[in-house]
């Protein structure tokens, strides 16, 4: 079968979108993205093409607006498609070109890096990381330069156990601590290990980075609701899953802690069921009005594995994770990653060991965290003449902001003419979520990512996008 849709009285245009509806299919997204591509690179869509209204498009597809708004808004930023407001979505004079040109207005990279997840790597502690390095390498054992134990190096492991126990309330030995690059590769590791056992539940809306790390593998995933507690994880009682995917100290992308009482229900779940919990905890260093919420793990050892990485605080480029894995789950993750550590050089994950051992880490992080809450504060109050929510803000590197219906397309329209790098929240929103989820506009805001210099023009310019967007009080 191959979908089409109509170009608002004008011909018909077709796209072959059938992985699109495909059960277990990778994200929706990404394969409107590449039809869209080739569509236009091969001149199926001719230039000066006008693309159908995201919400007509969305229809015919039985796609969110909001994904074929993202999608829409991306392309634009690539240079394929360009837009303006009450003109409609249509196709630059791109066709078989590998490299489309850039449309008028549109910047090639981005100037301003208001990017969600990102830490300000301007800051990245150098001089204590190189010395921490330096010690590493003229103290490293022989056997460090062989490929090792899949769990990692011991000397990593003894000093994430100290401080995860210490800093995050997470009970575990360094026999229990495995290493791995990045949390999106934990995700995949425990893919391997459950997959064939049934769909992994997620939060509805969450990082679709780990959904999409999981279709690849062919392990689908099925959505639970989200409100102003978190996850409804009385939901899965409903459910014939094997796991669930939470970010119970602070949820992605709304802020919002896992409540009480569904942090014990979410235990007992996977206490009655057999069933594992996976903490996600991609931010938990950095808590700015509350007390510190400890990690998930800690109610439920044997039921909850405990995720974390230095993505957010040091870098994603150090590619450097851990695990925190019950007893009886420690040697089906080590077979799932092969057996030997391939993923994680020996020499980073010493530097991360001497760093952590001298205070370093934790010295850095109460740097950062009093630098991240005056940002905050700062574009709190910047952005009180607006008509937008604003949630997510006792804790992590990013916020929420909520926008009137209809508008999180033009608005991250503007910012990517604006050369601002921002993050819509129709893509954390997943394929499958319901019409009892909320489903609102809005963009996820980091506002950690700019160096200082580059902080204030950041600002700046994302209030012309949205003063250009109609939504100044």
């Amino acid at each position: 079968m191959v979908t089409s849709w109509a170009n608002s009285g004008s011909r018909d245009l077709h796209l072959d979108l059938r992985e699109i509806i495909k059960p277990g299919a990778r994200g929706t997204r990404e394969l409107l993205l590449g039809a869209l591509r080739d569509a236009v690179r091969s001149g199926r869509l001719a230039p000066g093409s006008i693309l159908p209204p995201s919400r007509s498009l969305a229809a015919d597809l039985g796609l969110s607006r909001n994904t074929v708004a993202e999608a829409y808004a991306e392309l634009v930023n690539e240079g394929w498609l360009a837009s303006r407001q009450g003109a409609g979505t249509w196709v630059l004079n791109t066709g078989g070109a590998q490299a489309p040109p850039r449309g008028r207005g549109l910047r090639a990279t981005p100037v301003h890096n208001l990017m969600a997840g990102s830490p300000d790597v301007s800051e990245f502690p150098r001089t204590e990381w190189a010395a921490s390095a330096r010690r590493a390498l003229s103290t490293a054992p022989t056997e460090a330069l062989r490929m090792g134990d899949a769990r990692g190096r011991p000397e990593l492991r003894d000093a994430l156990a100290e401080y995860l126990t210490r800093a995050r309330g997470v009970r575990t030995s360094a026999e229990s601590v495995v290493v791995c690059a990045g949390v999106r590769h934990a995700v995949e590791l425990l893919g391997k290990v459950f997959r064939g056992r049934g769909p992994i539940a997620v939060e509805a809306y969450g990082l679709f980075i780990f959904r999409d790390a999981l279709a690849a593998l062919d392990v689908p995933t099925v959505p639970i609701g989200v409100d102003e507690r978190g996850a409804v994880v009385d939901e899965l009682d409903g459910l014939d899953t094997p796991a669930v995917l939470l970010t119970p100290a602070h949820h992605s992308p709304f802020g919002m802690p896992l409540h009480a009482e569904r942090r014990t229900a979410v235990v007992d779940w996977a206490q009655r069921t057999g069933g594992y919990v996976f903490d996600d905890d991609y931010d938990g260093e950095f808590r700015y009005d509350r007390q510190p919420i400890g990690a998930l793990q800690a109610l439920c050892p044997d039921r909850v594995i405990y995720m974390g990485s230095a993505s957010k605080s040091l870098s994603q480029a150090l590619r450097l994770g851990w695990m925190v894995v019950p007893d009886n789950m420690i040697d089906a993750v080590l077979d799932a990653a092969g057996g030997q550590q391939f993923y994680v050089d020996a020499l980073t994950q010493l530097t991360m060991a001497d760093f952590i051992a001298r205070g370093s880490y934790d010295k850095h992080i109460r740097r950062m965290r009093m630098r991240y809450r005056k940002r905050r504060d700062t574009l709190v109050e910047a952005l009180s003449g607006f008509d937008v929510g604003i949630s997510g803000l006792s804790a992590g590197v990013n916020l929420v902001l909520t926008l009137p219906d209809e508008t999180e397309h033009e608005v991250l329209r503007r910012a990517g003419q604006a050369g601002i790098t921002v993050q819509g929240l129709a893509i954390m929103r997943h394929p499958l979520a319901g019409p009892d989820v909320p489903n609102p506009d809005g963009i996820i805001v980091g506002f950690a990512a700019p160096a200082d210099h580059a902080f204030t023009p950041a600002v700046d310019a994302l209030l012309q996008v949205l003063r250009a967007s109609g939504l100044a009080r």
